[in-house]
């Protein structure tokens, strides 16, 4: 099998806090109690996802996605409690520019500020530059979400711009989209300060 092909092939990615499982519509129960407190929702692009009718409609679209090759979603379970914690996923899929976007991460609030993201990102990460040969990732947060923009900023992403009017919410609103990438000669440190964040 060559790297490219890898791209689009599900994967289960396990650390000692997560387990990042290929999204199947058998999570949407999990899912959904997870997703269940509309703060989370707040700045996402989806709209509101507090019922399961809402985060079943969500699943299928992610899935056809998948088929698609653009997305490869996953369900982020947390180990020691055996639950759902949230969904995140490589996103923007792009094989010959060897380049991806991870996003759409979103977690339960009691999961929020805890090593649950820390490690969901160290995994996609050392699975995207080691396994995959990415040149690029990337993240967006909307401008507002500042919880986020800190986040991916403590990941050593480099801020590269903003897209403003990027894109147009459920209720309206106009969002502006703030950009980050890291390079795959940025990695190395990258992964020196994760694995450090995660032995604390």
């Amino acid at each position: 099998m060559n790297v490219e092909e890898l791209w689009k092939i599900p994967v289960t990615l396990a650390g000692t806090v997560v387990r990042l499982e290929p999204m199947t519509t058998a999570h949407v129960s999990g899912l959904s109690v997870a997703g269940k407190d509309a703060p989370i929702w707040k700045y996402m692009l989806y709209g509101d996802l507090t019922n399961q009718d809402s985060m079943s409609a969500w699943v299928d679209e992610l899935l056809l996605r998948q088929a698609a090759d653009t997305d490869l979603p996953f369900t982020v379970i947390h180990l020691a409690s055996g639950r759902v914690a949230g969904a995140t996923r490589f996103m923007e899929i792009r094989p010959p520019h060897r380049s991806l976007e991870i996003g759409g991460t979103w977690y339960a609030l009691e999961f929020q500020r805890t090593a649950v993201n820390t490690e969901c990102k160290y995994l996609m990460l050392k699975y995207a530059f080691e396994e995959l040969n990415c040149i690029r990732v990337q993240f967006k947060a909307d401008a507002r979400n500042e919880r986020s923009i800190r986040a991916i900023e403590r990941l050593g992403a480099v801020q590269e711009g903003v897209l403003r009017n990027h894109y147009v919410l459920p209720d309206g609103t106009f969002r502006d989209s703030i950009y980050f990438s890291i390079l795959d000669r940025e990695w190395p440190g990258v992964k020196r300060r994760l694995e450090e964040k995660l032995k604390k």
